[in-house]
Formats: structure tokens, sequence, C-alpha cells
């Protein structure tokens, strides 16, 4: 699943404010039970997106064995 930046905003704001219910910017609802729970998913979120952000910008590379030895 695609994380936008709305659903990190909307997590920060649900840890700052205390509420266990978040509604992400696909129309999902989820109830957490504890706060524990909110710092994992936003810990979840926010490396999702980084890992967007990296593979937007990233240069694939391609690996192509040398053999020496003719085989």
């Amino acid at each position: 699943m695609a994380y936008q930046q709305s659903d990190l905003d909307r997590l920060d704001a649900a840890i700052s404010s205390g509420v266990r219910s978040v509604t992400f910017a696909d129309g999902r609802r989820t109830e957490y039970q504890n706060l524990d729970q909110l710092l994992a998913a936003r810990k979840v979120v926010a490396t999702q997106l980084s890992m967007q952000e990296t593979a937007k910008g990233a240069v694939v590379r391609r690996r192509v064995p040398y053999y020496r030895s003719g085989l």
C-alpha cells in the first residue's frame, strides 16, 4: 500500500492529541489500542514514505559478472 504525507500528518496529529482512531487518505479508519501501536504505525508510514522518495530518484544498477577464466 502506498502511503501519503497526509497519512503521516494524521498519525502525528492523533499522537499529539491522544486520539486512538485515525482515518487515512484512502478512507480506511483504524483504531489503535494504545500509544505504542500508534508510534509503531507512524514508524512504518515514515519508513515507507522515505523508501518511496528514494525509489523515485534511484538509479537502477545492473551487475554483470566478469569471468576471467573463460567460464
